[in-house]
């Protein structure tokens, strides 16, 4: 881990403090979410995206309710 000293170093390596304050680093992280949405939805672990883990899960937990006979809700 860095110490303190060198963060706080690292940090003001960053363009912007005057006009944008706290947020010049913002496009880091909206480039950083982009990444890992990218990466979610392109990316395959054998046969399977993040995203069709999450629609398959989704279609279970449904047909679970019409089974348990609960009123269907989002």
């Amino acid at each position: 881990m860095l110490p303190r000293a060198q963060v706080r170093r690292l940090l003001r390596c960053v363009p912007g403090k005057e006009r944008l304050g706290i947020y010049r680093f913002l496009p880091f992280f909206f480039v950083l979410g982009a990444t890992m949405e990218w990466i979610m939805i392109k990316m395959r672990v054998g046969q399977e995206t993040f995203y069709d883990v999450y629609r398959r899960k989704a279609s279970e937990r449904q047909y679970q309710r019409r089974l348990d006979g609960a009123p269907e809700s989002k």
